[in-house]
């Protein structure tokens, strides 16, 4: 029964949060709208269960561009409601709307001036009477044998929340960038929110070939820049492909040897992947695991190779001096 049993719980939590899709409103919009234009923070409320969703749904909102905070009930009626301004947008979380504590604290919230919203199970209860927004996140039952323990119910009220950051995210242009700034992750965090610009190679004397030459002469190029790889060019210095330390290695195993002879451009991968000099480190870094790459070519719009980046210098293993040229 251990599966079966799990499944069930899956089923039914799934079923909840799909059901909320026909809850959505005009106070939803309403909600959205009064947080945009806002210059205060989301301030979230809650106890027990719903509590611990508020602090998960407050941390989302906070590192995707909206300025928000936890305030838990008790806490506050013992001089954390100082941090509460007429500016703030409110949101109190309770399934049943019948939280005590949480029901004392709002009609100081509303004598402060705030805009209250209230996530709730039961829009007809006490705390629904209090706000002037109210979010249904009712679900037809929990997904314990007793209906009791909080599971459907707080999956939900975590689901509205993920709905609410996302479509501030797309409200507020919020960008991938503005996203990384936010995680720096230590060093490697902060390197990953770079561009390829910052710390690519530039010189012009970068390992290319061009399309009709000789392997010969594109394997000893390969050689004196040691980066298992070389670019192959058009004579408009467009990026036309690459042959790398596997395209050698698949040419000798499939019979063909004569390099002397064999032109570039029967050996190199067409159409590499390529990056501009505004990506991010953090997209390269993506490419590079996804592909199995550690060298890529840097091309401006036209597809002119620009520079080049290498995994080490992603993440931080110090500069590296080509053979063929200094950085």
């Amino acid at each position: 029964m251990i599966i079966p049993t799990a499944i069930d719980v899956l089923q039914i939590e799934a079923q909840s949060i799909l059901s909320l899709a026909a809850k959505l409103d005009a106070a939803f919009e309403t909600l959205v709208q009064d947080i945009c234009a806002s210059p205060g923070r989301v301030i979230i409320s809650g106890i027990g269960k719903s509590g611990l969703i508020g602090r998960k749904i407050a941390a989302t909102l906070s590192s995707t561009g909206t300025n928000a905070m936890f305030l838990h009930p008790v806490e506050a009626v013992h001089g954390d409601l100082g941090m509460v301004s007429p500016h703030d947008v409110f949101i109190a979380i309770s399934n049943s709307g019948e939280t005590s504590e949480l029901n004392q604290l709002l009609p100081v919230i509303r004598d402060i001036g705030c805009r209250l919203a209230g996530f709730t199970g039961n829009p007809s209860s006490t705390m629904a009477g209090f706000c002037d927004l109210v979010i249904d996140t009712g679900v037809e039952k929990e997904a314990c044998p007793f209906n009791m323990t909080p599971t459907s119910s707080t999956t939900a009220q975590l689901a509205m929340g993920d709905a609410l950051a996302v479509v501030l995210i797309e409200k507020k242009k919020f960008k991938k960038s503005d996203f990384m700034r936010s995680h720096p992750g230590g060093a490697l965090g902060q390197r990953l929110a770079c561009q390829v610009g910052e710390i690519m190679f530039k010189s012009a004397r970068a390992p290319v070939a061009f399309q009709d030459d000789t392997m010969a002469a594109a394997l000893d190029t390969m050689d004196r820049f040691s980066l298992g790889a070389v670019f192959v060019l058009n004579r408009d210095n467009q990026v036309l492909g690459i042959i790398t330390d596997g395209d050698i290695r698949h040419a000798i195993a499939t019979g063909t040897t004569d390099f002397a002879q064999i032109k570039v451009a029967d050996i190199m991968t067409e159409n590499p992947h390529t990056l501009g000099v505004e990506s991010y480190l953090y997209d390269a870094l993506n490419l590079m695991e996804k592909y199995e790459i550690t060298v890529l070519p840097i091309v401006d719009a036209a597809g002119r190779l620009e520079g080049l980046l290498h995994l080490h210098d992603i993440l931080g293993k110090g500069s590296f001096t080509f053979n063929g040229g200094s950085q």
